[in-house]
């Protein structure tokens, strides 16, 4: 398998630095960098933060970080002492941060996935001051439906960050805005914004498209949070940005004081401690515990263009984009080349001759020329691109930038390829849901075939349909055993195919695994199957189905499901397989509460499960009037039917039907 992967590996041709051609010689960086000056340069104190105009049919939304930076220079983030909480991480579960990022929020696959989705606090308190602003809100409601382009530079792009996330929220849950309007923000020299729950949920949510962070070869601002908070100099990246201050703000003591302390950091020492840090996290991604005690939370997300006089490389995955952050940084050609203020404010230089040096006639040079393969072409014109390796000085970042290249492209699509070698394991297994379909309507029109399975009806049918079921079961807890483990891409439970197989296997094999329950008294010695005997798979593929907007009845309420079956088309015949997974787990909780109301004399304890009884009547009533139950339910002796008459002879009695009347 690793072999045919590594073939198929080599037979394709990087297109990193296609893309990055496509990016560079196309207007866009242009007149995004352009917005971002313009918003920086108006960045007084009347000013909301932010300048938008249109060109071209887009609507260009430019941050400045300016304010953000003077505030945390007020509050003491420039000397020592303040700067590890100005860049900490907060939680977007707070109730300020939670009403604007709900989608963001949203559980995991997994309730117990670990830690919660946090962005660095002072971009984070800078944003939601302008969500607060009416400017903001009014812009929200101009840019509504049109294409719209965020951006900023330093700060102004982590803030830009922040409202193209808010801005994709609000259209993801609004009904209202129609389809998904195109949304692009595009960031300059940004710091890192959020920690590895953050670029989870923006894959899971597949907005990782919509990001595009231009990084110079030689920029620490955009590296430098990789560093341990404790270590980070975060006065750099808050001088950085105030260098950029509009002349009438230059002279204040909170400008002074930043710029100064910045001038005296030692710009060897800094590399050295980024390079470091980076060059450590980009070796975490090639290890199989990865997990770094100590280590700074914040991991890239969406697509990186790594640029450089000689080009630009597009990135589109975090762990090539971590590998080239630290490759290109490390590929330094002498010390004292490229001052940190100078990389930091370089942009404006590089998109305007990136199209430039598209333009000249280049090749490879014979040495870099690599003579294997197309896809070892274009690593080489990606690396020269980012610029890696243009200089013999240059061969060992180039050489491990290959490999790591290469390295993070395996990695990256190992899950795709576990996606596609899944379904051809799912098409395999077909048969054993077939299997229980044939029993299942074999057993349909007299019993039904949750009660032939319970009774083991014709036990050599009933043995392989046992069988069928325990084979089904395994194989879903395999996939939910990658998805665990990360070895499946991270939108894997909201892709359709997955969803419905995953829910028409619930639906058809539940039942059964309800039946063997029953049948084995596990209800007496573990208690009700819903809250102690289901298994885990079936409460996440319930999550599943409802995360993709479909109806249906979960496991934990009949009033959801009744409500979700109210919802539904009305059918013209009874459905295939009953729409509530759990059916027959309330209808033998039916029968052993109708059994108990026969001997109950205590008053209080009878009215409350006749209420329960009469509100389990109401529900199936539903169910079935809208045909949302199979046919197997109805069969003459079923559970369900038994019960009906159950309950039929039960209220014919006098304390029963007095009761009744009260609720």
């Amino acid at each position: 398998m690793d072999d045919a992967g590594g073939e198929e590996e080599a037979s394709m041709f990087e297109t990193s630095h296609v893309l990055g051609a496509l990016l560079a010689s196309s207007p866009l960086l242009a007149r995004a960098w352009d917005r971002c000056v313009a918003a920086t340069a108006a960045a007084g104190a009347a000013a909301p933060g932010f300048l938008h105009g249109e060109d071209g049919g887009t609507v260009y939304v430019a941050f400045s970080g300016v304010k953000a930076a003077l505030s945390a220079a007020d509050a003491g983030a420039a000397v020592a002492g303040g700067s590890a909480d100005a860049f900490a991480p907060v939680g977007l579960g707070g109730d300020a941060a939670l009403r604007l990022f709900a989608p963001l929020v949203a559980a995991e696959p997994d309730a117990a996935a670990g830690e919660p989705v946090a962005v660095q606090a002072l971009a984070l308190q800078r944003f939601l001051k302008l969500c607060g602003s009416p400017d903001f809100q009014m812009l929200l409601n101009q840019i509504r439906g049109k294409a719209v382009v965020f951006t900023g530079h330093s700060l102004g792009g982590a803030i830009a960050a922040l409202a193209a996330l808010r801005y994709l929220c609000i259209s993801s849950s609004s009904s209202t805005w129609g389809s998904a309007p195109q949304v692009l923000c595009i960031t300059f020299g940004s710091p890192l914004l959020g920690n590895e729950a953050l670029s989870r949920a923006i894959l899971r949510e597949r907005w990782s498209g919509n990001f595009c962070h231009v990084v110079s070869q030689h920029d620490i601002v955009p590296r430098l949070l990789f560093c341990p908070l404790d270590l980070v100099p975060a006065h750099i990246i808050i001088g950085m940005q105030l260098q950029q201050c509009p002349a009438g703000l230059r002279h204040s003591s909170a400008v002074t004081v930043a710029t100064t302390r910045m001038a005296d950091t030692d710009q060897d020492t800094l590399r050295q401690l980024i390079q470091m840090h980076v060059g450590a996290v980009a070796l975490e991604q090639k290890l199989a515990a990865p997990a770094t005690p100590g280590g700074s939370p914040y991991r890239p997300f969406g697509t990186y263009v790594l640029c450089s006089p000689n080009g630009a490389a597009c990135l589109d995955n975090p762990i090539a984009a971590v590998q080239m952050l630290y490759a290109t940084f490390a590929s330094r050609c002498s010390p004292g080349e490229d001052s940190p203020e100078a990389a930091h404010s370089c942009y404006g230089d590089l998109v305007l001759k990136m199209p430039q040096h598209l333009l000249l006639k280049r090749r490879l040079s014979v040495e870099d020329a690599p003579s294997s393969s197309n896809y070892d072409a274009g690593v080489s014109l990606a690396l020269e691109a980012s610029g890696i390796g243009a200089k013999r000085r240059q061969a060992t970042e180039a050489s491990t930038a290959r490999q790591w290249l290469k390295t993070s492209k395996r990695a990256v699509r190992r899950p795709s390829l576990n996606c596609a070698h899944l379904a051809t394991r799912l098409g395999r297994i077909t048969p054993c849901r077939a299997q229980i379909e044939w029993y299942k309507a074999l057993f349909d029109v007299e019993t039904g075939y949750y009660d032939a399975f319970k009774q083991r009806r014709s036990f050599k049918k009933f043995s392989k349909a046992n069988m069928n079921r325990i084979k089904l079961g395994q194989f879903w807890d395999g996939v939910l055993a990658m998805l665990d483990a990360g070895q499946l891409p991270h939108d894997f439970h909201r892709r359709a195919k997955w969803v419905n197989a995953a829910r028409f296997y619930q639906l058809l094999v539940e039942p059964l695994d309800i039946a063997d329950y029953h049948r084995n008294n596990l209800h007496r010695t573990r208690g009700s199957y819903v809250p102690n005997g289901r298994e885990r798979r079936y409460d996440l593929f319930d999550r599943w189905w409802q995360e993709k907007g479909c109806t249906g009845a979960g496991g934990d309420t009949m009033s959801s499901t009744s409500a979700a079956s109210a919802s539904c088309r009305k059918r013209s015949k009874y459905a295939g397989l009953t729409q509530d997974p759990c059916f027959w787990a309330r209808v033998e909780e039916a029968r052993e509460q109708t059994e108990s109301v026969r001997s109950d004399r205590d008053a209080a304890e009878l009215a409350m499960k006749l209420k329960v009884l009469q509100e389990f009547e109401r529900y199936s009533s539903e169910l079935v009037a809208s045909r949302e139950v199979s046919v197997d339910v109805l069969a003459p002796q079923s559970s369900y039917t038994l019960w009906l008459e159950e309950w039929k002879q039960l209220k014919l009695r006098d304390e029963v039907r007095t009761m009744l009347l009260q609720f």
